[in-house]
């Protein structure tokens, strides 16, 4: 485990550049095992995600192999076995092994995904999309068995209850190569959706509508790697620097950004008065103005992301009236708050779940503790602007999502020191 240590109230200039998009990666990698031959990625994010899902890889006798952004997959000696549950349950994506082993083998067993704790997300969407196309699934304690050995998979039609970024992606795991045609309805549209299709199809898939709220997938009997994959630019990177940016930036420079992607943050950005100039892929962010209060309303893509909220908050103190936060997807992310609430920051929960945010003139530094990963990026950004040491426990949950994050803050010209200590 290790901490963070931030010496904040300093103005902060220069540029960061985006890496590759967490939750495109961690989907990536396990649909690289479908693939008869060596897969390359690039533009991988350098976390503790990847790392972990390396581990996983491994257990699977598939070799993969990170540098400079670059990874290498080779699922060509593969053996299929009970993943290791350790590694399951550091990280909630683990599940999108689920779909692709399911693909593959037409079995697997894997046990039941760990990560951030910010409410209930169960998997029954994903379950009752492979049951559809053939799949038998039987639960036994933590461990979840998926059979179609008999019979094979068959496309059929999935109807989505709610709409899932996970369980739309593990159903185009599973059905890309199924026999005959699969639809998929009330999907979810996000950009890391499409970057997974846009992956599968480089390798030989046959899926149409990703992007839309159906997507159609015809199978194919095999996929073979011919290109090297460059994974899409991390939107919820870009939001929280974006958000450090405005909250206590003196002229910023955000490069590698998709702005179609960013739209609903710019918008609420832009609705607080923060001046933005966005041409092509960067953003810069000039130093603050007065800002006003906003109301923010999460919800799937295209609109405001749940992963938004926790980045934003910080900012959001520094408006000159009150601002309220409703995250419909997760109500219950609120790990920041009590942290914040040490920082000195005037926020609050009402009886509806709802975050209540008011004008905080000055934070002062304290010992803060990430829960989660967006959680952690809240307490960061609060640090910077805070006056004196703010010390962070848990910021492996930050490590977890955000890439090189210690030498980005330090070009931009941050005080700010991560130490690595014995569990």
């Amino acid at each position: 485990m290790s901490i963070m240590k931030i010496h904040g109230g300093r103005p902060l200039h220069g540029e960061v550049t985006i890496g590759g998009a967490k939750n495109s990666v961690v989907a990536l990698i396990p649909a690289a095992v479908l693939s008869d031959n060596p897969v390359k990625l690039d533009m991988v994010p350098d976390i503790l995600d990847v790392h972990n899902l390396m581990l996983i890889l491994q257990s699977m006798n598939v070799s993969s192999y990170f540098t400079d952004g670059v990874l290498q997959i080779d699922p060509t000696e593969i053996k299929t076995g009970r993943l290791p549950s350790k590694a399951i349950k550091k990280l909630r994506a683990s599940y999108y092994f689920m779909g692709a082993l399911l693909g593959k083998f037409h079995r697997a067993v894997v046990s039941f995904p760990g990560g951030d704790n910010i409410g209930p997300r169960p998997i029954d969407q994903h379950i009752r999309a492979f049951e559809a196309l053939g799949a038998h699934v039987t639960e036994n304690g933590d461990t979840v068995y998926i059979d179609a050995t008999e019979e094979g998979l068959t496309g059929a039609p999935i109807f989505f209850e709610m709409v899932s970024v996970g369980a739309t992606i593990n159903a185009m795991l599973a059905a890309t190569l199924a026999k005959g045609v699969t639809t998929i309805h009330n999907v979810a549209q996000e950009p890391e959706i499409v970057d997974i299709a846009t992956f599968l199809n480089e390798m030989g898939a046959n899926i149409t509508g990703a992007g839309t709220d159906v997507i159609r997938i015809e199978g194919v009997s095999h996929l073979r790697s011919t290109k090297t994959h460059t994974v899409i630019p991390d939107r919820i990177e870009a939001g929280t620097y974006l958000s450090l940016a405005a909250a206590v930036g003196d002229g910023v420079l955000i490069k590698n950004v998709v702005p179609d992607h960013l739209r609903p943050f710019l918008a609420k950005l832009q609705e607080m008065g923060v001046q933005l100039t966005v041409v092509d892929n960067t953003v810069y962010v000039k130093k603050r103005g007065t800002l006003k209060g906003v109301n923010v309303t999460t919800a799937p893509f295209p609109h405001f992301a749940t992963d938004w909220q926790q980045p934003l908050t910080p900012l959001l103190l520094t408006a000159n009236s009150e601002s309220v936060i409703t995250d419909t997807i997760y109500p219950k992310r609120q790990k920041h708050i009590t942290q914040l609430q040490k920082l000195g920051a005037k926020i609050s929960v009402n009886d509806r779940n709802q975050i209540i945010v008011h004008p905080t003139q000055e934070l002062h530094g304290a010992e803060v503790s990430a829960g989660e990963i967006r959680a952690g990026a809240a307490l960061m950004i609060a640090g910077l602007m805070a006056q004196g040491e703010t010390v962070i426990k848990k910021s492996d949950n930050i490590l977890r999502g955000y890439d090189n994050i210690e030498r980005k803050l330090m070009d931009l010209h941050a005080d700010v020191e991560l130490i690595n200590q014995l569990d």
